[in-house]
């Protein structure tokens, strides 16, 4: 007699019920908590940086053509460092997902379809 591996079994498909039940739960309250924690002052931040941006292009015309070398002036610059906060703030929040936010994740999900808790 040959013994042939089984596959895993198929995860637990989780209710209406349940999802509600797991929003409800300590452990999904804080994992929404940490993500507000960090989410919600990055975007603030970037929202007021760009509107500075805005403004100073708008009303502070001799203040972004100050040349800073050559032919580059400060509007230039600041317009450029848009995109670079932007690249900073993106790559802040893969490791900040990857740190808090997916093992908490994790664990929830194992929990609602039945697998291993983390």
């Amino acid at each position: 007699m040959s013994t042939v591996d089984q596959p895993p079994p198929a995860p637990h498909a989780p209710t209406g019920e349940e999802f509600i039940e797991m929003q409800a739960s300590p452990e999904f309250q804080e994992l929404r908590r940490t993500l507000r924690k960090f989410v919600f002052p990055l975007t603030a931040f970037f929202l007021i940086w760009y509107a500075v941006y805005v403004l100073l292009g708008a009303f502070a015309h001799d203040f972004m053509a100050t040349q800073v070398w050559g032919n580059i002036n400060l509007g230039l610059i600041l317009g450029l460092l848009q995109f670079v906060s932007t690249f900073v703030i993106t790559g802040m929040y893969v490791r900040f997902a990857n740190r808090n936010l997916d093992p908490k994740a994790e664990a929830i999900r194992n929990e609602m379809e039945g697998g291993p808790s983390l």
